[in-house]
């Protein structure tokens, strides 16, 4: 039978269904990625999953929630795509408590209160604001990050840190810190805001 470039065409494999777990979600949060793109997540009764416990979940867009009519309160079916990333399947409608209510998408950005805006050619809805803080998060995360610059030290915590205290407006503010500036952080002693500077500078 020989073979494609990817597969032998004489072998199968087979692929168990993935495990599933049902629990309660508590409540639907919004997060704002780096390029503006809110995602609803669902905040979920920790719950043992596949080998880990789980308490978030992507619930990937207003479309999918309202699809899968997701609210709060509601008990979920949950498994790990690919065995990784946990995702609600759909909901126990039976368990649904009576006073429940749609999740309504709001019209600010959780973050910045800009207008959110869906473009008509694709699903995501965005804050448009370029200097909110929860984007300029995002972008500083990517930035330090291993497949970018490489960063070492600039964690999750310094970044919302230096965005919380206004340290940093941009990318491009990283390299105008100080270690005096640095010091004044938690959990930043002048040794940490060294290393973290002389990173910076190699960047």
């Amino acid at each position: 039978l020989g073979a494609t470039a990817k597969t032998p065409r004489w072998a199968i494999s087979y692929k168990y269904s993935a495990e599933q777990a049902e629990t309660k979600l508590n409540q639907i949060t919004l997060q704002v990625g780096r390029t503006g793109v809110v995602t609803p997540v669902a905040n979920l009764d920790p719950v043992l999953l596949a080998g880990s416990t789980v308490s978030r979940a992507t619930l990937h867009n207003a479309e999918e929630l309202e699809r899968k009519d997701i609210r709060e309160g509601d008990t979920v079916l949950l498994e790990k795509g690919g065995d990784v990333i946990p995702k609600v399947v759909r909901v126990v409608l039976f368990k649904r408590p009576p006073d429940s209510q749609p999740f309504k998408f709001p019209d600010t950005c959780p973050a910045c209160g800009a207008n959110l805006v869906q473009d008509e050619t694709e699903v995501a809805i965005r804050c448009v604001n370029t200097r909110c803080d929860a984007q300029l998060k995002g972008n500083l995360r990517h930035f330090a990050s291993r497949t970018a610059m490489d960063i070492e030290g600039l964690g999750i915590a310094l970044v919302e840190q230096l965005v919380d205290h206004k340290l940093v407006q941009d990318v491009g503010d990283l390299y105008q810190l100080t270690v005096e500036t640095l010091s004044s952080l938690d959990r930043m002693a002048e040794k940490s805001a060294g290393n973290l500077l002389a990173a910076i500078e190699k960047s």
